[in-house]
């Protein structure tokens, strides 16, 4: 009995330090081999569908698609992007083009908030990697049109314009996702009005969003006549009160990168309560990768999110950037396990299998019954992102 205890913590130790060493560049390497793989074949699959974006598994088992006006029209061209990065094939660079101009037309969009992801996970990151001067007026473009939704006398960018029996202004804690292209816009126009506009929401959602222990609300409504909340709730959440697991992550990236971006260090220390929520929840799996929402009553039977695991970790290796050494090895632990999980059978798609996928296991909507345990195309780009940070920030800093 003493030899099979001494044992079962001999085999614990070990698991705890394959936890805590590094990802190799060859372990990286491998997985973004699976990804290239997967995405080629996601690519070669839609390539005649000049209107077609990959979006999810539908509940026929076969691949759903989207038109570039869906929200996350600009992530597969993003992975695509970020694979060529990291490869280097003209194949890929060839398909992360064609998939981006799929989208342009969305510059224009101004009824939709996330115009700032449609064009910027695309053509930001073909402006970053490539040559072609023609993105700059893409992105540029794409800044103003999200410019328009934002009114002064509220000091923040409307979210939705529909359900407005229910909220008078909504904001989501999503759209701290779409503050990047403003603060491009002003550094490459030099026209300060974009990081205004960029800076005034995120210091409006500080104030609003977030409850003492730094978890956040998914929706805030702001009354239009005097500016403050008349409501906060969910709507992709388990309740009102509740932390989804999404909207956490949405939080942690927002604000790590308008640190980087404007060096407030309002963001940064909020980023770090923000990681504290995140990585000391009693319901946070040993695995790191989070249930769909932390206050689920189905814990530990309930559905995890492989898109919240991705986004954290890629976060957390930003984050980890602006903390003291000790902070940044628990981000970096925790980060590593993340992608060491994600990389693991249980998440990471066989080549050929999961319709083209990288991932498995995300959900996107569950009280409307929406993307439930399915790979979803943020997903994977965040997953691809965190990868690509690691490899710079870590392996190679």
């Amino acid at each position: 009995m003493k030899q099979q205890l001494i044992l079962l913590c001999f085999t614990c130790f070990l698991f705890a330090c394959q936890d805590k060493q590094r990802l190799s560049e060859q372990e990286i390497e491998k997985i973004l081999k699976v990804a290239e793989k997967q995405s080629l074949l996601m690519a070669q699959s839609l390539m005649n569908e000049k209107d077609k974006l990959p979006k999810t598994i539908g509940k026929n088992g076969e691949l759903e698609t989207s038109l570039s006006k869906w929200w996350c029209s600009g992530y597969f061209p993003g992975t695509l992007w970020y694979l060529y990065e990291n490869i280097g094939s003209n194949e890929l660079k060839n398909y992360a083009e064609d998939y981006s101009e799929r989208i342009e037309k969305e510059k224009f969009m101004t009824r939709n908030h996330d115009v700032g992801l449609m064009i910027y996970c695309s053509f930001g990151n073909g402006l970053r990697l490539s040559e072609n001067g023609h993105y700059k007026e893409v992105v540029l473009q794409g800044a103003e049109s999200l410019c328009t939704r934002y009114r002064p006398s509220l000091n923040c960018i409307r979210s939705w314009d529909w359900n407005k029996d229910v909220w008078q202004y909504p904001v989501i804690i999503d759209n701290m996702m779409n503050l990047e292209i403003l603060m491009w816009a002003t550094k490459y126009s030099g026209n300060p009005k974009y990081a205004q506009i960029a800076k005034s929401h995120a210091d409006k959602t500080l104030k609003n969003h977030f409850r003492p222990d730094y978890s956040c609300y998914h929706v805030v409504s702001y009354d239009t006549i005097t500016g403050n909340p008349e409501k906060k709730m969910t709507y992709q959440g388990f309740s009102d009160e509740s932390s989804w697991a999404r909207g956490q992550a949405w939080a942690l990236y927002g604000y790590t990168m308008m640190f980087r971006e404007t060096g407030d260090s309002a963001y940064v220390k909020h980023a770090h309560k923000v990681a504290s929520f995140i990585l000391n929840h009693p319901n946070l799996p040993k695995d790191k990768i989070p249930y769909w929402d932390f206050n689920d009553p189905k814990i530990p039977n309930a559905y995890r999110d492989a898109s919240a695991a991705a986004l954290i970790a890629s976060a957390l290796i930003e984050l980890s950037r602006f903390s003291s050494p000790e902070k940044a090895d628990e981000y970096l632990d925790i980060a590593t396990i993340q992608l060491r999980n994600l990389a693991s059978p249980e998440y990471l798609a066989e080549p050929g299998t999961n319709c083209h996928f990288i991932l498995k296991h995300s959900v996107g909507n569950m009280p409307q019954g929406g993307e439930i345990d399915v790979p979803l195309t943020y997903a994977d780009y965040y997953f691809i992102e965190a990868l690509t940070r690691y490899k710079k920030y870590v392996l190679n800093s």
